[in-house]
């Protein structure tokens, strides 16, 4: 059997996880979020790289790990190439899915909703120039909307208006002047999907969560991941720091099929 080990900065990577799951059923999933510096958004690289490498590398000492998804597009942007040198096992980040929403726009007028550090970062600006040239990109860089997002995993209640506040610049244009297609550049985004619909009703809301589960299966099949037989205690989340609101998350983990919610930490 697989056992998957997916890591973020805090909840946003159940989102991937879902989509993972929906097409990789018959696997055994760890999810480990780094609460204790959660958000990752306003970190700088050094900090972010270190951090991922220190956390991973005990995690694979740790557990037996078939292969890791940095459910973090932050992390993803920075420390993939270190990691993946590192640690010997297959490695799945997720970047912005501008290609797709690309494609997927009619108007040529397409937002990037993320966190100011993937915004800001030379390889989000790469995956522009060479999949939306053609295209005008909106961007609004946020970790407001990423608190608003774990707020509302907790099980607390999130307001429309709160959400709208994040995307006032967009909502103050035109209707014809909108992004008819949004990447939805931070794995926490897809948890307020209702409420981004809401407000744009006619917008297309991209994410990288199916693409990350066709690439962990694709690893599956060409045997390129390690099984292990051991492997049949279901599923299991940890956090590192002190949780606050311990038994929100817990329930919002036991809602998504994890036995339990365990204290992570480095030794």
């Amino acid at each position: 059997m697989f056992r998957v080990l997916f890591f973020d900065s805090g909840l946003g990577g159940t989102s991937v996880f879902s989509a993972v799951r929906e097409l990789n059923p018959n696997c055994s999933y760890y999810y480990l979020f780094d609460n204790e510096c959660f958000p990752y958004g306003n970190k700088d690289e050094d900090f972010i790289i270190k951090r991922t490498d220190e956390i991973l590398e005990e995690s694979v000492k740790r557990f037996s790990v078939s292969l890791i998804v940095v459910a973090c597009n932050t992390a993803s942007t920075i420390a993939l190439p270190k990691l993946r040198d590192r640690i010997k096992i297959p490695i799945v980040g997720v970047v912005p899915a501008i290609k797709p929403a690309a494609v997927k726009s009619k108007s040529k007028i397409i937002g990037l909703v993320a966190t100011p550090g993937t915004i800001r970062r030379a390889y989000t600006n790469d995956l522009i120039e060479k999949f939306a040239k053609d295209c005008k990109v909106l961007k609004i860089g946020t970790t407001d909307l990423v608190r608003l997002c774990e707020r509302k995993m907790a099980g607390k209640p999130v307001t429309l208006t709160e959400v709208a506040d994040v995307f006032g610049p967009w909502l103050m244009l035109k209707p014809d002047e909108r992004p008819d297609s949004i990447v939805l550049g931070c794995t926490h985004f897809p948890l307020v999907k209702d409420e981004i619909g809401a407000l744009f009703p006619k917008a297309v809301l991209v994410d990288s969560g199916e693409a990350i589960g066709r690439r962990v299966r694709s690893l599956i099949s060409l045997n390129q991941a390690l099984s292990y037989e051991e492997i049949n205690d279901g599923n299991h989340a940890f956090f590192t720091g002190d949780l606050v609101n311990h038994f929100g998350y817990e329930n919002a983990f036991k809602r998504l099929g994890f036995k339990d919610l365990t204290k992570f930490s480095l030794k």
